[in-house]
């Protein structure tokens, strides 16, 4: 059972009750990411999700841990180019204490100069960490060739130099045009009420938000240059990304995107897992993936091959892809990648932590309960000769982006 309340603030608690659990998951989401820095705060998002785990007006640092490890729960959060998450996750009984305890970081942080200054350095190990992963380098450096070097394509942990640099003020800032109530959404999942949720809710976090600060989308647009961006690095593999137009969050062809992402590379019994790795042996990791945007996408491919196999590889995977394209799926190519969709939904709905943020991201970017019921339903009405149709049609592969990391280029 889903329900939803929205509060005289703009604030929108969502609550998803579970049978045969233990354990609730609570979220806050907040409509911050990369997409809504500019180049000199790049970055900031990531920063200040970071900070928030610093300490708070009562606690400490290695006290906010304690206060959840003491009652056995977990607690994290992630950026992403449109959304910051905290979340924690505790056993039915200590719901109200966990979830204090998000609210405690969420609203009362103080970061402390101290603090902040020696989190600038763990961050920018961050960034080193990820300039020494070649993978995800070569995702960032995609997500530049695909959309340039503002909004959906800057760094989530931004550059060096904008750590280093950010203050209080950028901040205090930054908070105060995101972190407001209408731009938020509180989820709890699992075995909770409804009722017990809104009173938590109620207590901890409706009336501790900023009074009558109007929040103004700040949507940058998402144009596509279809570029390309390369690095070199002192590695024994050479990786390689495409990224195709795609669609929107919430659309209806994300249906399409998915069935078809899963035929491509979503699996062991893809095609180009199977032509790639198996047939062919140029990759072990090799894969397609769907990114969805609130207003637009991307279908990728992503590939790590030896530096001596990656023009044999780059061209197996486009010709997959153009095949596709003329042939569109099997029968027995469609029912399966269905099946496999529809499969990953069911599993889903077993985890109370991949409910929390399927509920509250489907909230926050399309401003709709998500109906699991009407989705498998739509899952099901999607046509071989319609999706196929929609690849040879729709589908543009005269235009992608493209990115590599490799020792030589």
């Amino acid at each position: 059972m889903v329900k939803l309340k929205t509060y005289p603030n703009g604030l929108r608690l969502i609550v998803k009750s579970l049978e045969g659990v233990f354990s609730v998951t609570a979220g806050v989401l907040v409509g911050a990411g990369s997409r809504y820095e500019t180049a000199e705060n790049n970055g900031i998002s990531h920063f200040i999700e970071h900070m928030l785990f610093k300490g708070t007006e009562k606690r400490t640092a290695f006290e906010i841990s304690d206060a959840i490890d003491r009652i056995g729960g977990q607690i994290n959060a992630f950026t992403t180019k449109e959304t910051t998450c905290y979340y924690v996750k505790s056993t039915a009984e200590h719901t109200e204490e966990a979830a204090e305890v998000l609210a405690d970081i969420f609203f009362h942080s103080r970061f402390d100069e101290k603090e902040t200054e020696r989190e600038k350095g763990v961050i920018k190990e961050e960034i080193n960490m990820y300039e020494d992963t070649p993978d995800e380098l070569c995702f960032d450096l995609l997500a530049e060739a695909h959309f340039g070097n503002s909004g959906l394509g800057a760094s989530v942990l931004g550059p060096a130099e904008n750590i280093d640099a950010f203050t209080r003020k950028d901040i205090d800032d930054y908070m105060a045009r995101f972190y407001l109530p209408q731009n938020t959404v509180i989820c709890f999942a699992g075995n909770i009420t409804f009722d017990e949720a809104e009173r938590i809710t109620d207590e901890y976090f409706a009336n501790s938000f900023p009074q009558k600060v109007a929040f103004i989308p700040q949507e940058s647009p998402c144009p596509v240059i279809f570029g390309r961006k390369d690095k070199k690095k002192e590695i024994e593999q050479a990786h390689v990304c495409f990224a195709y137009r795609g669609c929107a969050y919430g659309s209806k062809e994300v249906d399409y995107f998915n069935l078809f992402n899963t035929a491509l590379g979503g699996g062991m019994s893809s095609v180009l897992f199977q032509k790639v790795r198996e047939e062919l042996g140029l990759a072990y990791n090799v894969y397609s993936f769907v990114s969805t945007y609130k207003d637009c996408g991307v279908l990728g491919v992503y590939a790590g091959v030896n530096p001596s196999n990656l023009d044999l590889a780059v061209n197996c995977i486009l010709d997959e892809i153009a095949k596709f394209k003329r042939s569109g799926l099997t029968e027995y190519e469609f029912e399966r990648a269905k099946e496999q969709i529809k499969g990953n939904f069911i599993f889903s709905q077993e985890s109370n932590s991949s409910q929390m943020l399927l509920y509250a991201k489907y909230l926050l970017y399309t401003g709709k309960i998500f109906d699991f019921e009407k989705k498998i339903q739509t899952i099901n009405s999607v046509g071989r000769k319609t999706l196929n149709a929609f690849i040879k049609d729709e589908f543009d592969i005269s235009a992608y982006s493209k990115s590599i990391v490799a020792k030589d280029i």
